[in-house]
């Protein structure tokens, strides 16, 4: 039974009625990464690993959730809505947000559940808060752009489960695009449409298995980093933002005053910055192996001047740039774990993808995991 099956059957088994369906998308992001948090530009796009929704109003004051895949119920009346533990936040993070614009909510019922590989850097946060904001916006008629709920997950995500995201995840998750990556500015929150035309060549994400316990700490690190150097530079150069300096070499003269850590952070960012502007020309011309080399180049950056890569993060990476089917390669988020995306000639993908699993097996002990994927539309109903 297809996932989508599963979640309208389990739907009509609990409720004994014809639902709504509807698919919130994952999403991965070409380039642009750690900038998100820094003014900068992100490139990501909606995929095809998702989570699928049925739903309906229940005319009554309660929401009632069933997920399929952890077999767990949430029950809870519209008046006692708060925080609670799992994904159960999310749902009601997103509903809190609702209600606090005084909106006429009604109690709903919903079964749900996905593809996503949880913990692999997909955003199955913003599919599941996307899911529920998109189909309650629809059944309840309140007529909130796509661009609204974007920014509404957000807040959800900051005031229930409690985490500090940035706006790349839900605004890809609403406004993706078939074929067409975003190039957002995390400044303005506006974007413009990238066509991504990878005839010949496939997008597979590989997932190392590894999360290493630094990721948080060191996420507040670099943010406390890039604040330390911008401050200096907004001092020195009256500038108010990293993407108003457009040549590395500006920064030289306050080297020591940075110190060479916040130094080679404040590098990395400009040039990510500068780096994910080339990368949108290079698509526009259609220029998708430039566009590899660019991906190389971040990876570097990541590795050397942000320090947020690891040992088996790099052995894929490396392995990658070794293989003659590959044409860019680079961690995925945050660091320290997860995946790398991967551009690859299509006809050499499946030799691709079993040699590097082999040879990160024999290297770490450790059986990788390999997701094929294609940029799809952002939320919205389906047959």
């Amino acid at each position: 039974m297809s996932k989508k099956s599963e979640v309208s059957s389990a739907f009509k088994e609990k409720f004994k009625e014809e639902p709504r369906l509807y698919y919130s998308p994952g999403r991965i992001n070409l380039i642009g990464e750690h900038i998100d948090y820094n003014d900068g530009y992100v490139m990501p796009g909606a995929i095809d690993k998702g989570i699928f929704f049925a739903v309906a109003i229940n005319h009554s004051e309660t929401i009632n959730c069933y997920s399929c895949d952890l077999n767990e119920n949430l029950s809870v009346p519209l008046k006692e809505v708060k925080q609670m533990d799992g994904w159960k936040n999310y749902v009601l993070g997103v509903v809190k947000e609702f209600q606090k614009l005084n909106v006429d909510i009604k109690g709903f019922n919903c079964t749900f559940g996905g593809n996503i590989p949880i913990g692999g850097g997909m955003s199955s946060s913003a599919a599941l808060e996307g899911g529920i904001s998109f189909s309650l916006n629809e059944l309840c008629d309140f007529k909130m752009s796509r661009k609204e709920l974007a920014l509404l997950g957000q807040r959800a995500e900051h005031n229930y489960p409690e985490v500090k995201c940035g706006i790349m995840d839900q605004y890809a998750n609403m406004m993706g695009k078939e074929d067409t990556v975003l190039l957002l500015d995390c400044r303005n929150v506006a974007h413009e449409d990238i066509p991504l035309h990878t005839n010949g060549y496939d997008i597979i994400l590989i997932d190392t298995k590894v999360h290493h316990s630094l990721a948080g700490s060191a996420y507040n690190e670099r943010r406390k980093e890039g604040e330390k150097g911008l401050s200096i530079l907004k001092k020195e150069l009256h500038i108010d933002s990293f993407r108003d300096i457009d040549d590395v070499a500006r920064l030289s003269p306050f080297k020591s005053e940075m110190g060479e850590k916040v130094f080679d952070r404040c590098t990395f960012i400009i040039e990510e910055i500068q780096r994910t502007k080339n990368a949108a020309k290079l698509l526009k011309s259609n220029d998708i192996e430039g566009f590899g080399k660019l991906m190389f180049q971040t990876h570097d950056g990541l590795k050397n001047l942000y320090e947020v890569s690891c040992k088996e993060l790099d052995f894929l990476v490396d392995a990658a740039r070794e293989n003659n089917e590959v044409i860019g390669s680079r961690l995925m988020g945050g660091g320290f774990g997860g995946c790398t995306i991967n551009i690859v000639k299509s006809e050499g993908a499946s030799s691709f993808i079993e040699q590097i699993i082999n040879d990160y097996k024999k290297q770490f002990g450790i059986q990788a995991e390999s997701y094929k994927v294609k940029i799809v539309d952002g939320t919205g109903p389906i047959a």
